[in-house]
């Protein structure tokens, strides 16, 4: 009889619990949503949901503001997040830095990049651009690798982001060079420093890159992914300049505290689909180097799950010292 009671108590908790969800995803949303961003101002994640949330507030019928917490390699925002209530109104715009690498690079998160989160769905995949101030006398990856190796510890390089960082320390083990990391809070302050002549060497995304690599002040030497840019076709890649190995393409996801409704998720994965097949957005995305890429829920999380397995392997690989 005890077991039981117990039983139906459990059935009930249960049914209230759905009830509850689904009774705040009915009226949802009925304020406006904060996507939240582990970049600077002008860093690439920023861009990205500075230009989606318009479209997105539209499907919604509520202002979408975007508010940057950049700094320690997004763990800032995601902390952020994550302490906040799990009801689909405050959402992280994160990369696979804070959400995948820095799982490895860290001794200890503030936050389980899996258990704490619900993936709504995937924003878009993008590949780095290595690219080097104009005085620099390299034309070329290898002409950077003969540079690198003439002067051992003498050339810097700039990262915003932990992906960038990875990348390059890739490179680096690869061509058996030592360049030096020098860490920004965002993509924006490394392309700043980079353009200036602070360093000689940046690897970022290429969205905020390009109009630096059209006006001159920065000179592109190769792309991270396993084929040519269509809009940037003279610069070659990777593994054509004898790097196959890095080969890094990093994404952004939408992702909720977890325990936020199911209907909740789930509406906002819909919308986003809409949103992200807009020609308009692609059209103006597609310009700058970014390639919008909707998936499910399900999907974020397994691609999420399979690159920690993956990474984690290949950054312990790389023996980089942990935070």
């Amino acid at each position: 009889m005890k077991t039981a009671c117990k039983i139906l108590g459990l059935f009930l908790v249960s049914a209230l619990a759905l009830a509850s969800g689904e009774s705040s995803a009915q009226g949802y949303p009925s304020k406006p949503i904060k996507f939240v961003t582990g970049n600077a101002a002008g860093g690439g994640t920023d861009i990205l949901a500075r230009g989606i949330a318009p479209k997105l507030s539209e499907r919604l019928g509520q202002q979408i503001l975007v508010e940057n917490r950049p700094g320690a390699d997004g763990i800032i925002a995601s902390e952020y997040v994550v302490k906040s209530a799990p009801d689909g109104y405050t959402l992280l715009v994160g990369a696979d830095g804070q959400m995948v690498l820095n799982r490895v690079l860290y001794a200890k998160l503030p936050y389980d990049p899996v258990k704490d989160f619900a993936p709504i769905g995937r924003l878009s995949a993008t590949p780095l651009v290595i690219a080097v101030h104009p005085s620099v006398p390299a034309t070329s990856i290898a002409e950077l690798i003969a540079l690198a190796k003439a002067k051992p510890g003498e050339l810097f390089y700039a990262s915003g982001f932990p992906a960038a960082q990875v990348a390059t320390e890739i490179l680096k083990k690869e061509a058996g060079v030592n360049i030096v990391h020098v860490p920004y809070k965002g993509a924006a302050p490394a392309q700043t420093a980079a353009v200036a002549g602070e360093v000689a060497v940046i690897m970022s995304s290429l969205g905020p890159l390009r109009a630096h690599l059209q006006s001159g002040k920065l000179r592109g030497l190769a792309v991270t992914s396993s084929e040519r840019y269509a809009i940037i076709p003279d610069i070659p890649t990777m593994a054509e300049s004898g790097l196959a190995d890095v080969d890094v393409v990093p994404w952004t996801g939408l992702f909720a505290p977890a325990g936020t409704p199911r209907a909740i998720i789930d509406r906002l994965n819909s919308d986003l689909a809409v949103v992200l097949n807009l020609e308009e957005l692609k059209e103006r995305f597609g310009a700058t180097g970014v390639n919008l890429s909707a998936n499910s829920p399900a999907e974020l999380g397994a691609l999420q799950k399979a690159d920690i397995a993956k990474w984690v392997k290949r950054v312990n690989d790389l023996k980089l010292p942990v935070k």
